[in-house]
């Protein structure tokens, strides 16, 4: 064991998916640790007694306060940086990291041999893309896993036992603003939109906390060739020497850049004579959905594997046995010639309108929580895909009033209730509107807690709803 933890005074701010696991971890190596949390519900004690059952010190609702004698905060990611306990901590010269850096930190305890990080980041599609990028890892004979974000803990995975030769690493906004001392061997971000605004407080500090993940890279930095504001990043990025630009399009590649050809994938980075030469890697129609978006996240993730020197095939084998995860443009039925799409994941207005440019012509169901969103740009670029819209949750009449102005032709169903049986009603109404040869979407552009538990429960009860439609029992 380090004797490096031997008594320090470590305080894990927050507990849940994070905190547990960097508060154990630290008592395991000798800290000194109290962990605090702002909840005091069934949970949070439920969580602070198998804390205690361990050594560990919990303070329930008083998050706000620094104990005294701390040398060190760790804090879980949903913790934002305006907290009175990190001002505290900073006028106290306490450093702050996230669970991230402390992986990163004690990724070589005891003479460990730490796999290199590939990395990933974006407004949306970081799950997919480290998913496919972990597939195509293992079609290349690599013992790899996929981490972070996407819930796995990377503290497990890098003080288990399993020896991996590469991590697939999905990192969101909040993580990387806690990781200073992050290197990845190389990294990509997707694609940026307005997003999580009320912690970061302005696009501006979203973007750059964003932009951290190309900090010392060491071999490539992959961004997105049509979004700018990715391949700015990398500009402003401070990489090892050598370390190359790589971008993905979906459009034909130039040298240094993945792209599409004639329905094909093909990389004209990571191959000899890159001005006159490409390689192709995949088709199209080997990447499960073929929407736009999704084809995208598999050339990022085609990017990074080829950085690390994985071979053609292996591209192709990974992504063709790439499954995605449930709610994630998930085709559930065809039912009287209409195909009824999940797309429940697509919780912001990014993520909603690469949905929506999937499929024409288009009954949308949407609404939610905006997270002060606006919705004029989505409706102004998706109007002309639409049948109808049916609209559900607490704040639908945003999007009402954004389709009122410019999509006023667009017949749309509003649905004031949110009661259990609202899906239903819902996806009755999208039924009523659709054609033959339509796609009835589920994809809300907001958050899904009004009316359900989180964009799972929202995602099942559309498909019972479209079941209950084949049935006839709708």
């Amino acid at each position: 064991m380090s004797t490096t933890w031997q008594g320090k005074r470590v305080t894990v701010a927050g507990l849940g998916v994070s905190g547990m696991p960097v508060a154990r971890v630290l008592n395991g190596l000798g800290a000194v640790v109290t962990a605090v949390s702002e909840g005091a519900d069934e949970r949070s004690r439920a969580q602070a007694a198998e804390l205690e059952a361990q050594g560990i010190t919990v303070r329930l609702g008083d998050g706000a306060t620094l104990p005294e004698g701390t040398e060190l905060v760790v804090t879980t990611p949903g913790w934002r940086p305006d907290k009175p306990l990190f001002a505290a901590a900073a006028e106290a010269g306490v450093p702050v990291w996230g669970d991230v850096e402390l992986a990163w930190r004690l990724r070589e305890l005891d003479g460990r041999k730490p796999a290199p990080w590939l990395a990933v980041t974006g407004t949306n599609g970081k799950t997919t893309t480290t998913r496919m990028l972990a597939s195509i890892l293992e079609a290349a004979g690599l013992r790899t896993a996929a981490v972070g974000n996407i819930g796995v803990s990377l503290l497990d995975v890098v003080l288990g036992e399993t020896e991996y030769d590469v991590l697939a690493v999905e990192l969101s906004s909040y993580q990387l603003h806690w990781a200073p001392s992050l290197r990845a061997h190389s990294a990509a971000v997707l694609n940026l939109a307005p997003d999580h605004l009320d912690w970061h407080g302005t696009m501006e500090a979203y973007a750059a906390d964003k932009g951290r993940i190309y900090e010392g890279n060491h071999i490539a930095c992959v961004y997105n060739a049509q979004d700018a504001a990715t391949e700015h990043l990398v500009r402003e990025a401070d990489v090892e020497e050598g370390c190359r630009a790589i971008g993905f399009t979906l459009a034909t590649p130039g040298p240094s850049q993945l792209g599409v050809v004639d329905g094909i994938l093909v990389d004209r980075a990571f191959v000899q004579n890159r001005q006159k030469n490409a390689q192709e890697l995949a088709e199209v129609a080997d990447v499960d959905p073929p929407a736009p978006h999704n084809i995208a996240n598999a050339l990022a993730a085609a990017a990074l594997a080829r950085a690390f020197g994985v071979e053609p095939r292996a591209v192709r084998d990974g992504l063709r046995a790439f499954r995605p995860d449930a709610h994630r443009i998930e085709h559930v039925a065809d039912v009287a010639e209409v195909a009824y799409v999940d797309d429940s994941k697509a919780t912001n207005t990014h993520a909603t309108e690469a949905s929506l440019a999937a499929y024409d012509p288009i009954v949308w169901i949407a609404g939610g929580l905006a997270k002060g969103a606006s919705f004029d740009e989505l409706v102004q670029r998706s109007a002309k895909r639409l049948r109808g819209v049916v609209l559900i949750g607490a704040e639908r009449h945003l999007i009402a009033e954004a389709l009122a102005r410019h999509a006023p032709e667009v017949p749309v169903v509003d649905l004031d209730r949110t009661d259990t049986g609202a899906m239903s009603a819902a996806v009755r109404e999208a039924a009523g509107l659709a054609r033959p040869g339509d796609t009835v979407l589920l994809a809300p552009a907001c958050a899904s807690m009004d009316m359900f538990a989180n964009y799972n429960k929202r995602g099942e009860a559309f498909a019972e709803a479209v079941r209950e439609l084949a049935a006839g029992r709708a």
